[in-house]
């Protein structure tokens, strides 16, 4: 099963999101628009993975410190467009923990550098956004969820499987 660990947006996050979709389609962007359901922060890429429980068992010997995020500005990676998330101590040395003891178990996991971002359109076409507002908005992240990537209808969907 495909896997990755993620923090879920709080509902004012989301709001917010949103309201930054709504201007860019104003503005003509087109694309994937994220579905909001599926909106997250990826911690750590996994990929396939036949042991859930082994990232599991992973996730619970970590300790999640209670840490805060906001927006910071917003950019493209390639085709995909994302707001970023303010960098954070906290969060990156609880993702330099968990890759270190996830590869020490024997889980293979991305080697990118934690780059803080929540993306909302792929295969972004046509002209970039410009002038967005993003807003002032933040939340404490209180639980890490392991989620599996499903193919639905044709559509992806993200399935909370395990949180700590």
């Amino acid at each position: 099963m495909r896997l990755f660990i993620a923090v879920w947006p709080n509902d004012e996050m989301k709001k917010a999101m949103i309201s930054v979709m709504h201007e860019m389609k104003k503005q003509g962007i087109t694309g994937n628009y994220v579905p909001i359901q599926n909106l997250h922060m990826t911690l750590v890429f996994l990929g396939e993975v036949k042991e859930a429980e082994k990232v599991k068992n992973v996730m619970d010997q970590i300790p999640v410190e209670k840490a805060g995020l906001s927006f910071s500005d917003y950019g493209n990676f390639g085709d995909a467009f994302w707001i970023g998330i303010k960098t954070n101590q906290k969060m990156k040395k609880y993702v330099s923990d968990l890759k270190k003891a996830l590869k020490e178990q024997g889980i293979p996991c991305s080697d990118e550098k934690f780059s803080p971002h929540i993306t909302l359109i792929r295969q972004q076409k046509g002209k970039k956004p410009s002038g967005l507002v993003i807003p002032d908005t933040s939340m404490t992240v209180n639980k890490i969820v392991l989620l599996k990537s499903e193919i639905k209808d044709k559509k992806t969907m993200y399935k909370e499987i395990y949180a700590v």
